[in-house]
C-alpha cells in the first residue's frame, strides 16, 4: 500500500441489481494483477461473492472490501449488493467512501434501485463516476443512458466516451480525451487491445462529443474558462485537472461504457477511477462532535491529526472472530494501543489489525488517516461506533439503519436450543442493524425482523449454516409501525409495592406527532434535569420511554414520526423514587399519554417498476388497482412499456406469479421501499382482530 494519502482511492461499486457490480469488481482485480483468472457470477466463483448464500442466488448480499494497485495508485475496492433487501449495506459502505462508481446496464439504464443509490451518494456527498455496462446485450443504448442519467437522476452527465459498435458488434470505446479508438482482443481476456484512429463512421460524432465535453469543462470551471475563449479548445493537460476538479466538487459526472463480461472497456475506468475519484486528502475535514462541549468540531483527513475511526460494519468470520470494519479519518490506528469510545465510554485494546481480501485476511501493525481495514477483538463496539483519543474525545455522526418492513415468528427446533437461538440472532443483529428481534410479551413468541422476503430467508439460513442453530419459522408479515395523530399530555403517579418494596415516583410526560419519515425523538426538559439530581434515573426515565416506544400502545408494533417529553418529575421520597419508579413510571405514563394521542397504524408503501409488453398493460393496471396501487407514470423503454405504481407491502405477497402468469411470463419488476403512511380503516380493524 502506497504511503502517500494522494494516491489512496476508497471507493464503493454500486447499482441497482443484475447491472454487473461484482462481474466489474472481478475484472478490476484481474486488470490490477490481484487475481490470475477472473471467476464470474453464473459459475459462483467470484472473489467478492464469497458467502454460501450469494454464490448459490447469484447475487451480493454482503458488501465486501478488497485493495488493489493501478499505475502507482492503492484502491480500496467496496463491492455493494443491489437486491432492495440490503440496501443497509450500501448506506454504510457510502458513509464511509469517498468515491463511488455507479454502474448501469445499458438495456436497463436507471432503474429503482439505481435511483436510491444515487440518493444515498448524494445524502453524503460522494463524487461519482458512470459505467455504462453490458454493452454487448441486445437492446444497449448508451445515448439513451445517458439521457436517463440527466433527467431522471439529475446528474451532469458527461461522456468520456464512445462505444465502436453496439449490441453483439460491440468491440471498443472511443477515448474522447485522446480521441483515440481503443479495440479489445477477446483471445486474451481483454488483457490486449490496439489503439489506433477513430473508426470514420464514428469521427463527426467524436468530434461533436469531445466539443460538448470540453464546453461544458469550461462553463463550470473558471480556471480554464480564459483558455477555452482563447482557442475554443482545451489541452488534455488544460482538460483533465478541471474534470477532476469538478467531479471531486460534484459538479461532473463523467460517463464510460464497457461489458465486463466480455472483457471490454475495464482499464479505461480503472484509469478514470485513479485521475478523476478523489484521494482522502481532497475530501473536507470529517465533521464531529466534542464529547466534553458538545460542540462541533472537524477533523483533518491526515495522520497528524488526533485518532479519529469509524466502525461501520461488524462481521463474523469462522476463523478469527468478529471482525470490525473501520475506516480511520485521522491519526494512527496502532495495534496494541488504547482506542476511546465515547459511546460506552471505555477504552478499547486494538489486540489485531488486518487489512481485508473479501473473506481473507493481512495482518498489519497500523491503519494511517484514509485507510480501509478490520480490528479484531474488540469487546462493547458496534456499527457506527467512533474510536478516537482520550485526551479530546468526539463522536462522529453515526449511521442510521431504514425501520425493518417485514417480520416473522421464529423458534427453537428444542427447548435446549432456546439460548443457542438468541446468541444466534445476537451476532445477526449486531452484524446487520436492519436484523432486528424482540420477544412479544403477551404470546412469549420470538419475532425476528428484517428488510424483506429474501432479507428474512437469508438470515433464517445462516443461523442454520454458520450458527448451526436449526429454527422454525412462522409465515412472513408486514411490519407495520404505529404513530399518533394529536398532541397529548399526562400525569402519572407510579405507586406500587414489587417484592415487599414500595417503588413511586410521579412524571409529566407530553407526545407530538413529528412529520412523516422524522423517526422518534426523546427529550427530558430543564426542570426534570435539575430536579433528578442522579444521571443514572435520569437514564431510566430514557429507557423507559424508549421501550414505551419500541412496545407502541395499539397492536405492540413500534412507534415512530413521534416526540416524546418528560416535562416535570415529582419525586415522593428518595428510598421509593428508584429505579424501578423512574423506568416504570416512563413507560406507563408514555403508554396512557399516546393512547391519548389518537395513535393511528403506518403500512410500508413499496416504489414498483414493472416492465411489461404494450399488450399486457390493460391487466397490469386492473392487478395494480385491486392492490390498493396508485399508478404514477408510464413511458416506453424500446418495445416495452414502463409502469411507475406505488402499492402496500401487505398486497404485494405472491407478486412475482401473480404477474408472470398475468403476461404470460414476459414482464418483470423491481421494487423499493418508498414510505410509511397511513392505514386505511379496513387496514387498522384487520391488524386490531387478529
Amino acid at each position: 500500500m502506497t504511503s502517500d494519502l494522494s494516491n489512496l482511492r476508497n471507493i464503493g461499486i454500486v447499482a441497482h441489481i443484475d447491472a454487473g457490480k461484482t462481474t466489474t469488481t472481478e475484472r478490476i482485480l484481474f486488470y490490477t494483477g490481484k487475481i490470475h483468472k477472473h471467476g464470474d457470477v453464473h459459475d459462483g466463483n467470484t472473489t467478492t461473492d464469497f458467502m454460501v448464500q450469494e454464490r448459490e442466488r447469484g447475487i451480493t448480499i454482503q458488501s465486501a472490501a478488497i485493495s488493489c494497485e493501478w499505475k502507482g495508485k492503492s484502491i480500496n475496492i467496496i463491492d455493494t449488493p443491489g437486491h432492495v433487501d440490503f440496501t443497509m449495506e450500501v448506506e454504510r459502505s457510502l458513509r464511509v467512501l469517498d468515491g463511488a462508481v455507479c454502474v448501469f446496464c445499458a438495456v436497463g439504464g436507471v432503474q429503482p434501485q439505481s435511483e436510491t443509490v444515487w440518493r444515498q451518494a448524494d445524502r453524503y456527498n460522494v463524487p461519482r463516476l458512470a459505467f455504462i455496462n453490458k454493452m454487448d446485450r441486445m437492446g444497449a443504448d448508451f445515448q439513451r443512458v445517458v439521457e436517463e442519467l440527466r433527467t431522471k437522476l439529475k446528474a451532469n452527465a458527461v461522456p468520456l466516451e464512445l462505444p465502436i459498435g453496439r449490441e453483439e458488434s460491440f468491440k471498443g470505446v472511443v477515448d474522447l480525451l485522446s480521441m483515440k479508438g481503443i479495440v479489445y482482443d477477446e483471445a486474451t481476456d481483454g488483457k490486449n487491445f490496439t489503439v489506433g484512429e477513430i473508426p470514420a463512421e464514428l469521427k463527426d460524432d467524436a468530434e461533436l462529443a469531445r466539443a460538448e465535453l470540453v464546453e461544458k469543462v469550461a462553463d463550470l470551471d473558471e480556471g480554464v474558462m480564459e483558455a477555452y475563449l482563447e482557442k475554443g479548445d482545451l489541452t488534455n493537460e488544460e482538460l483533465v485537472p478541471a474534470i477532476r476538479r469538478l467531479v471531486v466538487a460534484g459538479k461532473m459526472v463523467p460517463v464510460l461504457c464497457g461489458t465486463s463480461l466480455r472483457d471490454k472497456g475495464v482499464q479505461p475506468l480503472l484509469d478514470a477511477i485513479c485521475e478523476f475519484l478523489p484521494s482522502p486528502a481532497d475530501r473536507p475535514p470529517v465533521a464531529a462532535t466534542d464529547l466534553k462541549t458538545g460542540n462541533a468540531v472537524v477533523r483533518k483527513q491526515d495522520v497528524s491529526e488526533l485518532l479519529t475511526a469509524l466502525v461501520f460494519k461488524i462481521s463474523t468470520d469462522p476463523y478469527v472472530g468478529r471482525l470490525f470494519f473501520v475506516r480511520v479519518y485521522g491519526g494512527v490506528l496502532k495495534k496494541g494501543a488504547n482506542a476511546y469510545n465515547p459511546r460506552t465510554k471505555k477504552r478499547e485494546r486494538i489486540m489485531k489489525i488486518v487489512r481485508l481480501f473479501a473473506d481473507a485476511q493481512q495482518e498489519t501493525d497500523e491503519l494511517k488517516a484514509g485507510d480501509i481495514g478490520a480490528v479484531v477483538g474488540l469487546k462493547e463496539c458496534t456499527t457506527g461506533d467512533t474510536l478516537c483519543s482520550e485526551m479530546k474525545p468526539c463522536h462522529l455522526e453515526r449511521i442510521t439503519a431504514p425501520q425493518p418492513v417485514m417480520f416473522m415468528a421464529i423458534e427453537p427446533k428444542s427447548s435446549a436450543d432456546k439460548d443457542k437461538l438468541v446468541a444466534s440472532m445476537q451476532a445477526l443483529a449486531a452484524e446487520d442493524p436492519t436484523c432486528q428481534f424482540r420477544e412479544d410479551e403477551e404470546t412469549g413468541q420470538t419475532i425476528l425482523s428484517g428488510m424483506g422476503e429474501l432479507h428474512l430467508e437469508i438470515l433464517v439460513d445462516r443461523l442454520k449454516r454458520e450458527f448451526k442453530c436449526a429454527a422454525n419459522t412462522g409465515k412472513p408479515m408486514v411490519s407495520y409501525v404505529e404513530t399518533i395523530t394529536k398532541e397529548a399530555h399526562t400525569s402519572f403517579m407510579f405507586d406500587r409495592e414489587l417484592g415487599g418494596k414500595r417503588h413511586a415516583v410521579g412524571l409529566d410526560i407530553a407526545v407530538r406527532p413529528l412529520e412523516r419519515g422524522k423517526g422518534r425523538n426523546i427529550v427530558l426538559s430543564r426542570e426534570v434535569r435539575n430536579t433528578v439530581p442522579d444521571k443514572h434515573l435520569l437514564e431510566c426515565i430514557e429507557q423507559g420511554l424508549s421501550d414505551g416506544i419500541a412496545t407502541g400502545v395499539l397492536a405492540r408494533f413500534p412507534m415512530t414520526d413521534i416526540e416524546v417529553e418528560c416535562v416535570s418529575a415529582t419525586l415522593v421520597d428518595p428510598e421509593v423514587s428508584d429505579e424501578v419508579a423512574f423506568r416504570s413510571a416512563a413507560m406507563m405514563g408514555f403508554r396512557e399519554a399516546a393512547e391519548a394521542a389518537a395513535p393511528e397504524f403506518l403500512e410500508p408503501i413499496m416504489k414498483l417498476e414493472i416492465t411489461t409488453p404494450p399488450e399486457s398493460v390493460g391487466e397490469i393496471l386492473g392487478d395494480l388497482n385491486a392492490r390498493r396501487g396508485t399508478v404514477l407514470d408510464m413511458d416506453m423503454r424500446g418495445d416495452m412499456q414502463i409502469v411507475h405504481a406505488r402499492v402496500p407491502l401487505s398486497k404485494l405477497f405472491g407478486y412475482s406469479t401473480a404477474i408472470r402468469s398475468l403476461t404470460k411470463g414476459r414482464a418483470s419488476y423491481s421494487m423499493e421501499p418508498d414510505a410509511f403512511e397511513l392505514a386505511p380503516k379496513a387496514v387498522r380493524e384487520e391488524i386490531l382482530a387478529r
